[in-house]
């Protein structure tokens, strides 16, 4: 009796640990919802867009990391006009790319606002992980907002704080 609770045990184990790890909650298909096609559209501002986000932070020393799940908040502050936003890169600590969640123009409606998810567990950007945004706008169009949100809560205490965008093009 103990030899088959121990091979269920083993093979719950095995099945456990074959799962695919979700990077992110946010659904590359969503982005190709999003999808759009600006080429005939030639009078566009360009701008380029660097957010600081914390999928982790140092907790009593610098040897202790706290991780955080993390927001990127991509919004369109325009009550008229619809923006494009045609990359969004993930780096880590080091600079190095971790992903790409588009490399496409997409759109945002006006005053609309779409996010990217950094799960709690997803800790490979580290602590000076960051985004840069490639971007559209109609001339005249106020240029879009990208800010970070970072919480965390254990038992009763909780975390959070925000950073934001700097236009850097």
């Amino acid at each position: 009796m103990k030899n088959y609770i121990l091979l269920i045990l083993v093979l719950f184990l095995a099945v456990s640990c074959n799962e695919k790890k979700e990077i992110s909650s946010v659904n590359p298909e969503n982005w190709l919802k999003r999808k759009i096609d600006i080429s005939k559209k030639d009078s566009l501002d360009y701008g380029k867009s660097y957010l600081s986000i914390y999928s982790q932070i140092y907790s009593i020393s610098e040897h202790k990391r706290h991780n955080l799940t993390a927001t990127a908040s991509l919004r369109n502050t325009s009550d008229t006009d619809t923006i494009y936003l045609l990359k969004a890169k993930y780096y880590d600590t080091h600079g190095a790319v971790l992903r790409t969640y588009f490399d496409f123009p997409i759109y945002l409606a006006p005053m609309e606002t779409t996010e990217i998810i950094i799960d709690e567990s997803d800790i490979e950007g580290g602590t000076g992980s960051n985004f840069i945004f490639e971007w559209k706008t109609p001339k005249g169009t106020p240029e879009p907002l990208f800010e970070g949100i970072m919480n965390s809560t254990m038992g009763q205490q909780g975390l959070s704080f925000t950073t934001h965008a700097k236009r850097i093009k």
